[in-house]
């Protein structure tokens, strides 16, 4: 691993899981959501690699495979498809192109959504680690995913529950080699404040 601060733009991966917006039958708005998340909160350089596709698991390692291996992502983040219904396939995707699965993001992620509706139990994102990319799954709904990436807030703005992406940029940090480090990724901390410890 490499501390040093370096100036690598994060390559980013958004994927949109749906049947009927990859048909053109509705407007996608998984991935406007991210984007305008990410464009609010990452004040480090980054680019965006975005994919609209229906929920295939074929398809979905296909996508994963070529935004780590031959786009170089270094993080991508998928809506859609992590529920119990039989075309919701997107963990199992996620999970058999993986080397290492990250177990702390699906339990999060459920912690925060728990907060709003009973139903977040039934949510079965997985996060995983390809080579050097971190690949998560994130709920379905706009208003869902700003919550799980960035947490819950009390009337003061002070955190009552961490959001998930506090932990991203760190994991970045890990995945760096000498050979090959990994962009330092750095937020607006009034929206997410990205954790690492003092050395």
């Amino acid at each position: 691993m490499t501390s040093q601060i370096n100036h690598i733009t994060c390559k980013i991966g958004l994927v949109s899981i749906s049947d009927r917006a990859s048909a053109g039958i509705y407007e996608d708005k998984g991935i406007p959501s991210l984007q305008e998340w990410l464009g609010r909160t990452i004040v480090s350089p980054f680019t965006i690699e975005a994919r609209l596709i229906a929920d295939e698991q074929s398809d979905i390692e296909d996508t994963l495979i070529d935004l780590v291996d031959y786009q170089g992502c270094h993080l991508i983040l998928t809506t859609g498809g992590t529920g119990p219904a039989l075309r919701d396939v997107t963990p199992e995707a996620t999970v058999n192109i993986a080397d290492k699965e990250m177990p702390g993001f699906g339990e999060q992620m459920r912690q925060i959504s728990l907060n709003f509706v009973p139903t977040a139990i039934l949510s079965r994102q997985v996060a995983v680690i390809r080579k050097q990319c971190l690949i998560i799954n994130l709920p379905g709904q706009p208003k869902a995913i700003a919550q799980t990436l960035e947490g819950l807030k009390d009337e003061n703005t002070n955190i009552k529950v961490q959001g998930i992406f506090a932990a991203v940029p760190y994991c970045l940090d890990l995945l760096g080699t000498d050979e090959k480090p990994m962009p330092y990724l750095e937020t607006d901390e009034t929206i997410c404040k990205a954790f690492r410890p003092k050395k």
